[in-house]
């Protein structure tokens, strides 16, 4: 008896959860072929609203953990995805068209940069705050925290190693995300989900939809509850457009690199989502 196969169903992680688009819609992933791949849910400005009350419910307690277990977490993620690479090579193999050698060499290095970025987490601040020197009998000490809510416009032509090179960094100071996954090749995604998920990541601070950046990326860009948007995927939007949307909100904003597959790992990733907190104490007088 032939055995029918078990399709995967692909929806949206909202909250830890994986819901279906509240809009009901879905669109067609192909691959370079054109051949059918699967149906992913195509996000709605409600899932994005959604999205956003989860992530800045969960900002507390991420940014409120100790760097080291926000190291620890980062660490368990590149685990898991070394323990599926088969899966995301198959994935990228049919979504992209790309040998299994290239498939394999950018689930790699999207491992490394987990860990990478996993190994600043109880570093970073040492780099970039410090005392500084002032006149008179204080101490003035400059530190770096979280801005809150990141959304992210992932870059459209990686599958995987695009989304992991812009939710990392953002996730190691203390940031929760709402990241906006590349439209046409969005299955990998949605697997990484399934990683966080299983994973030591509390519910809300990874959020990722599918479907059009063109439709959701405007709203995120002005909605007052998210602090920072990174449009590294939006060159082919009108990013000018998404930059003045956020500049009303005061947002923090991050403008597309031109690559559109990928960003390179750099602290300045970090410190992009990050406000300085300057703190003055009086010295003892003796």
């Amino acid at each position: 008896m032939t055995r029918l196969a078990v399709p995967k169903t692909y929806k949206l992680y909202i909250g830890g959860k994986f819901p279906r688009s509240e809009s009901g819609r879905t669109y067609e992933v192909t691959s370079t072929k054109g051949a059918f791949l699967a149906n992913a849910a195509q996000a709605s400005r409600k899932d994005a609203r959604d999205a956003v009350v989860a992530a800045r419910s969960a900002v507390s307690g991420w940014s409120g953990a100790t760097a080291y277990n926000r190291g620890q977490v980062l660490y368990r993620i590149a685990e898991l995805l070394e323990g599926r690479k088969a899966q995301f090579v198959d994935e990228i193999v049919n979504a992209e068209g790309v040998s299994t050698a290239v498939a394999t060499e950018q689930v790699d290095a999207a491992i490394d940069l987990w860990v990478w970025y996993a190994g600043w987490a109880d570093k970073y601040t040492q780099v970039v705050g410090g005392a500084n020197p002032v006149s008179g009998p204080y101490f003035n000490l400059s530190v770096p925290e979280p801005t809150g809510v990141v959304a992210i416009v992932a870059p459209q032509g990686s599958s995987l190693l695009g989304l992991v090179s812009v939710v990392a960094p953002a996730l190691v100071a203390g940031n929760t995300v709402v990241v906006v996954a590349s439209q046409s090749l969005p299955l990998s995604a949605i697997s990484l989900a399934e990683v966080l998920a299983t994973s030591d990541v509390p519910g809300g601070v990874v959020n990722i939809l599918t479907g059009s950046a063109a439709e959701i990326a405007p709203w995120l860009a002005s909605h007052a509850d998210v602090n920072a948007i990174d449009l590294a995927g939006a060159g082919a939007l009108d990013w000018i457009d998404l930059e003045i949307a956020a500049a009303d909100t005061l947002k923090r904003v991050v403008r597309p690199d031109g690559s559109g597959v990928s960003v390179a790992p750099s602290l300045d990733r970090i410190t992009a989502f990050t406000e300085v907190k300057t703190v003055w104490h009086t010295k003892a007088l003796l």
